[in-house]
């Protein structure tokens, strides 16, 4: 499956003495100009996962209205229906990434395109707390690093921040250039351990510390709203709109993404979650693996990067490249990501092979791509190519997890994307230069 086969045929005829990579530019433009859906879609002859662990050998997908309606072997394309070629390619769902910094941060280096790290303290309040930080107030749909996620398959991200004992909250966005979020606020993020003790001011406790007085504050405000306006209140940590940005975590509505690595932090955070009965999804968890019981117990699902897997610092030494796995056979709800770098976003499936190359099931690294993050954010029809779900969608040259193949054709919401971005442009730039004088 990991061989590279002829391009789809989307069967747009070539103009006479336009070149292939012209030809590519023609028809990107074409599909940026079309309709945000246009005509019915069938992709015919491919290797369908309908869902991990549900393989079908020579199906056709048919996409219309923005959603798949049918999807098997001998489904005959409708009257008029655009038909791209699926021999010897694979289709899956839309890679999802989990805890995104795309959107947010275009150049790690230029300060005006970095909107998704807020620094250890808020600039006005002078405080660790940025729980009213919204993602999708400094998103942007056309940034640099949206069209080359797209172009690695990725069809939807969590747009994340980071920074501070509380970061603030994210928000979902399809890379089809949308202007509003698929939804937003999707989750609070906050950190623990030694990112979270610099950012409170003290030590790695102090960081636990202060999240369980921010938590009681928000609680607190949450019951009697009048007092706190009536300054009839004790004082409170954080500001108003934070504590007020907070009311969906305590209820449940939205889960607490917690960036943490080390074992006894980990442990903490369970205990956290427990006494506030909070929604609670692990970030990072180098040492994860080692709580790997107590996660499953609490169903507490855990985003990982499985290069992660070298003793980078003191506080959480304990790695393995088998992480995934290990939290996998215990029961864990495991997903895969990049962890905020916006620049390796496309590389995601890459890391998903990984994965499975430390002990991953092939279908639980596509799950770790796709279904895991759909169910971990409540992204009802995404992450399948089910009938009815929504079609973002990637025909693939092969095996998605090899590293030889390519995502040729990227639907989302039933249209297909452009797989022109900045790189390629660059590529044809200078893929011939002029002779020296």
């Amino acid at each position: 499956m990991s061989g590279r086969a002829p391009r789809p045929a989307l069967r747009t005829p070539r103009p006479a003495g336009v070149g292939t990579a012209a030809l590519a530019l023609a028809v990107a433009a074409a599909v940026a100009a079309a309709p945000a859906v246009a005509e019915p879609i069938a992709i015919v002859g491919a290797t369908v996962h309908v869902k991990p662990g549900q393989v079908v050998a020579g199906a056709t997908v048919i996409v219309d209205g923005g959603k798949v309606t049918a999807v098997g072997v001998g489904v005959r394309p409708p009257a008029g229906a655009r038909v791209i070629d699926g021999a010897g390619k694979v289709v899956t769902a839309g890679l999802i990434e989990p805890l995104s910094g795309v959107g947010l941060i275009g150049i790690d280096q230029e300060g005006p395109a970095n909107d998704g790290r807020l620094g250890p303290r808020d600039e006005v309040h002078d405080d660790p707390v940025h729980a009213a930080y919204e993602a999708r107030d400094g998103f942007d749909p056309r940034g640099v690093s949206v069209a080359v996620a797209r172009a690695g398959g990725l069809t939807l991200v969590v747009a994340a921040p980071s920074g501070g004992l509380l970061a603030g909250q994210s928000a979902a966005w399809t890379l089809d250039g949308a202007i509003e979020p698929v939804r937003a606020p999707l989750a609070m993020h906050g950190q623990l351990g030694a990112g979270g003790g610099a950012a409170a001011g003290g030590s790695r406790g102090r960081a636990i510390a202060l999240l369980r007085e921010v938590l009681d504050d928000a609680r607190a405000y949450g019951r009697d709203r009048a007092a706190f306006e009536r300054n009839a209140r004790r004082r409170m940590i954080a500001d108003r709109l934070d504590l007020e940005a907070l009311q969906p975590v305590l209820r449940g509505a939205v889960p607490l993404v917690v960036a943490v690595h080390a074992e006894a932090d980990i442990r903490a955070a369970l205990r956290v979650a427990r006494d506030f009965r909070l929604r609670l999804v692990i970030a990072g968890g180098a040492e994860a693996w080692r709580v790997a019981p107590e996660l499953a117990r609490a169903r507490v699902p855990v985003v990982l990067d499985p290069t992660d897997n070298l003793p980078r610092m003191l506080e959480a030494g304990d790695v393995r490249a088998d992480a995934a796995a290990i939290l996998a056979r215990a029961g864990v709800a495991v997903a895969v990501s990049t962890l905020g770098k916006s620049a390796e976003a496309r590389t995601l499936r890459q890391l998903a092979g990984v994965a499975v190359a430390g002990g991953l099931t092939w279908d639980q690294g596509l799950a770790a791509v796709t279904t895991v993050p759909a169910t971990i954010y409540g992204l009802a029809g995404r992450g399948t190519v089910e009938r009815g779900a929504i079609a973002d969608l990637v025909v693939w040259s092969g095996d998605p997890l090899e590293l030889t193949s390519a995502a040729e054709v990227v639907l989302i919401g039933g249209a297909i994307q452009p797989t022109v971005d900045h790189q390629t442009r660059l590529l044809e730039r200078y893929r011939t230069l002029p002779p020296r004088p």
